[in-house]
């Protein structure tokens, strides 16, 4: 993990929007704790939101106890649903930007101004951090680079676009993405089929170069087979996203909403 020494030289974070950062979580009580207070060491005075997805640990104490907001949903409804909840308090409070970080450690917080700075000027309506545009690149496993490059290469033909790190969950979302998002998120592994979503609505999508860490503490839930599932999965889904044609940005905003006891 990076020091405050590393931390001075980091880019400013823009100051005309109002940006959250929403962490969701499941089990990642050795690490979520350490996330938030670097995050709040970077960045003193962002709020941070962590959405507990049922967790059977102490990942919703130890967030709170390092100063995050924490949404404890009843039981878990996977990485789908705590980031949509996460989007409906974006969306119910008034955010411009909401930000994705993950809870295991691995997204570096000091890369925050990057992924904010496009949304934030207008210049893209969500962007991605890359982990293949960074100066070292990232180091995955051959089968998994291989799985990676396979789910970039069809979403980047099926929207049009060339993208390089479609399952990156470090991302930022402006207005209208977090609308949309806020009204429906895929459920499994929804990093890809969410950004052929976001270009069938004729939004903007930009790529951002981000570093990328080892794994703080605990273990990844995509084994081998789960990385094949993965694959199939994702592949059918994009396709029939792709396959249902352009969709004009819609009301999204009065579909129902969840309401939040208060906003910061």
């Amino acid at each position: 993990m990076k020091n405050m020494a590393e931390n001075s030289h980091k880019p400013n974070m823009p100051t005309t929007s109002r940006v959250v950062v929403i962490v969701p979580a499941y089990n990642e009580e050795g690490t979520v704790g350490r996330v938030v207070a670097e995050t709040r060491a970077v960045f003193p005075g962002l709020e941070i939101l962590v959405v507990d997805d049922g967790s059977m640990d102490g990942t919703a104490a130890e967030a709170r106890s390092a100063g995050a907001r924490v949404v404890e949903l009843p039981f878990n409804l996977g990485i789908g649903g705590a980031v949509q909840t996460g989007y409906r308090y974006a969306l119910e409070c008034g955010y411009d930007v909401a930000v994705q970080l993950d809870a295991d450690g691995q997204h570096d917080p000091a890369d925050l101004p990057r992924l904010v700075g496009p949304v934030a000027a207008g210049e893209a309506d969500l962007t991605v951090g890359s982990r293949f545009l960074a100066p070292n690149g990232y180091r995955a496993p051959v089968s998994r680079r291989a799985g990676m490059l396979l789910l970039s290469l069809a979403v980047s033909f099926l929207t049009g676009h060339r993208l390089y790190d479609t399952t990156s969950g470090y991302r930022a979302a402006g207005p209208r993405v977090i609308q949309m998002f806020a009204a429906h998120y895929p459920t499994d592994y929804p990093e890809p089929e969410s950004i052929v979503a976001v270009r069938r609505r004729g939004l903007k999508v930009v790529e951002v170069p981000v570093g990328m860490r080892s794994r703080q503490a605990g273990f990844s839930s995509i084994t081998p087979w789960r990385s094949v599932y993965y694959i199939v999965k994702v592949l059918l889904a994009v396709f029939v996203s792709a396959l249902r044609g352009r969709e004009e940005p819609g009301n999204d905003w009065q579909r129902p909403r969840i309401p939040f006891d208060s906003c910061r």
